[in-house]
């Protein structure tokens, strides 16, 4: 079995209030992906509450976004028509929730790999590749590096190197 993780592509990080041009051009190439795996796919949603700018994150990054129910909490509405589980909602960056869920499906039939794709690269993709590679040591984790796009393209490579060391394999 394969899965596919796609990480918080959601309206504000495209073209929202975090939203970058390396965002936005990752979008197509994003849902190719999701079009042509074969096998589970699964997304993320950063969510946050009215309470945001006064939360320890909100503190260190006072930009609203992905407060839940707006437009910018939404995936984004392609990516959305293509998945066809339940977003998997998390209040930070790394979701213990999807590492739980994921290492229950393995101990039950081994998943030969997880590939995540999405945004930011040095925030929460590498959060949850790194979750998920201490949950599931054996299992092979996978970054589609041009299927990702980081807060800037300095953080984004220093992210991609990160994982290297961590033995995540980087597409």
């Amino acid at each position: 079995m394969k899965i596919l993780i796609v990480v918080d592509m959601q309206n504000d990080f495209i073209d929202g209030s975090l939203g970058t041009k390396e965002a936005v051009a990752i979008l197509p190439k994003v849902l190719e992906k999701i079009e042509h795996f074969d096998g589970e796919v699964f997304a993320t949603r950063d969510t946050h509450g009215e309470n945001y700018l006064s939360t320890a994150e909100g503190k260190h990054l006072p930009v609203e976004h992905c407060i839940k129910g707006t437009d910018g909490w939404q995936l984004n509405s392609q990516i959305a028509e293509l998945i066809k589980t339940q977003p998997i909602d998390k209040p930070t960056f790394g979701s213990t929730s999807l590492a739980h869920i994921l290492a229950s499906q393995n101990a039950k039939q081994p998943i030969e790999s997880i590939t995540l794709v999405g945004l930011c690269t040095d925030i929460c993709v590498i959060s949850n590749a790194l979750l998920l590679k201490a949950a599931m040591p054996e299992t092979r984790i996978i970054v589609d590096e041009s299927c990702c796009a980081g807060v800037t393209p300095e953080s984004h490579t220093n992210a991609i190197n990160a994982m290297k060391m961590c033995q995540i394999e980087i597409e």
